[in-house]
């Protein structure tokens, strides 16, 4: 059984930074493709970003060129460093981690961590 906790979130202004973590139990975690997906009221969840074991990563259109995901196997920790936020950035934020490679696709992942809310203030 894999468990991901996130932390990180906060309320921060308009174009301000936040870093976002994922830590992850088990011993396969290199092996593991991870993501984020991101939820704001009233809105279904959707994709962030997502990173192969290797690196490789892939972003939604809407936060490419803001937003950098990155893995430190060692630490067993994914993290999602979001640059120049906006308000539409405000939702809860989740990991989720899964055997395989990345996919953008909700229903792929197996493990989800509780969330982390982002809010960014005009």
């Amino acid at each position: 059984q894999v468990q991901l906790v996130e932390s990180g979130g906060g309320l921060v202004q308009t174009g301000g930074s936040l870093r976002l973590s994922c830590a992850a139990s088990g011993r396969t975690f290199s092996s593991f493709a991870m993501g984020w997906f991101r939820q704001a009221p009233g809105k279904e969840r959707e994709f962030v970003a997502t990173i192969n074991g290797n690196r490789g990563t892939y972003y939604a259109d809407s936060v490419k060129g803001r937003f950098t995901m990155s893995r430190d196997n060692a630490k067993n920790t994914v993290y999602l460093q979001m640059n120049s936020l906006k308000p539409e950035d405000t939702a809860v934020y989740y990991c989720a981690g899964r055997y395989g490679g990345r996919t953008p696709e909700m229903d792929r992942y197996d493990y989800w961590g509780q969330g982390t809310q982002v809010t960014v203030s005009s």
